[in-house]
């Protein structure tokens, strides 16, 4: 296994970088808990919401009409995955965009996995809505979400960049 090499950030300061997503993300859902009823929508652009919905499944609303098994798949998920990203960064300690990447991704599935435990859902509250996504998604509007989405949407995309740069270099 790979050692942290000199000038390699620590295993510690991505590990932190995936607790301020977590508190980040708790924190805005504990606003949202706080400011709003289930369903309620308060307008902030013409194309941006702020909502209060409740998610019992995955991306998209996957299983959420399930009977509930799927809140204990997705913990487990969550922490399986987890264990795996924490071997990662212990693993390819120099490949800092990689650790980002997969920091963010841990990050946001964390602050999933903290709200199914909590509440058996995730909270979502970030809403947009585009005309030219009309024949996609009824009306327009994009499916809610949250930071910890958020989070792991940037993780998503930085891998993909990561990986870019990596074929280009050989």
């Amino acid at each position: 296994m790979a050692r942290s090499s000199p000038g390699a950030p620590s295993l510690l300061l991505w590990l932190g970088l995936a607790v301020l997503v977590i508190v980040a993300d708790q924190l805005t859902k504990t606003l949202i808990l706080g400011a709003f009823q289930l369903g309620d929508v308060r307008p902030v652009t013409s194309f941006f919401n702020l909502v209060r919905v409740h998610n019992t499944g995955a991306a998209f609303s996957f299983l959420a009409g399930a009977s509930g098994w799927q809140r204990w798949l997705f913990i487990g998920l969550g922490l399986g995955a987890t264990t795996f990203i924490v071997w990662m960064l212990k693993k390819y300690p120099q490949q800092r965009l990689f650790c980002l990447a997969i920091t963010l991704i841990m990050g946001g599935a964390l602050g999933n996995v903290v709200d199914r435990a909590l509440h058996g859902y995730v909270v979502d509250f970030l809403q947009f809505r585009f005309a030219f996504l009309e024949p996609v998604f009824h009306g327009g509007y994009f499916p809610s979400f949250n930071l910890a989405d958020s989070a792991i949407t940037l993780g998503a995309g930085l891998l993909i960049v990561d990986e870019i740069r990596r074929v280009r270099r050989s």
